[in-house]
């Protein structure tokens, strides 16, 4: 369930959790329901019935490459000298483990 202040707000918003439910779904490994049917569906006064579409490739790509915090420990020194060097422990990290799992980069 989404709202919004205007209805451009509402049916992006609705697009965004058609998108992250679907992906749900699709992650647990679930099968997708079929649309429902104009004629199935029940509404209350002052409602409307409207079509919400998204397209998941794009959605797909955004979920698995968006960031994700990592919690580690290094020892202090290991820091100390890292930061003195100005090192970006995210790239670093990154690029450690894509050469440890002998990967470049996600594949599709």
């Amino acid at each position: 369930m989404t709202c919004g202040d205007n209805s451009e707000e509402a049916f992006r918003m609705a697009r965004e959790a058609m998108a992250l439910h679907l992906y749900g779904i699709e992650q647990d490994g679930e099968v997708i329901p079929e649309p429902s049917t104009l004629s199935t569906l029940d509404t209350e006064a002052g409602q409307v019935i409207t079509l919400i579409e998204t397209w998941m490739p794009p959605f797909r790509d955004e979920m698995e490459n968006r960031a994700v915090k990592k919690t580690l420990t290094i020892p202090k020194w290991l820091d100390d000298l890292a930061q003195e060097h100005k090192v970006n422990f995210s790239h670093v990290l990154q690029e450690a483990l894509k050469k440890h799992l002998g990967v470049s980069d996600k594949s599709t």
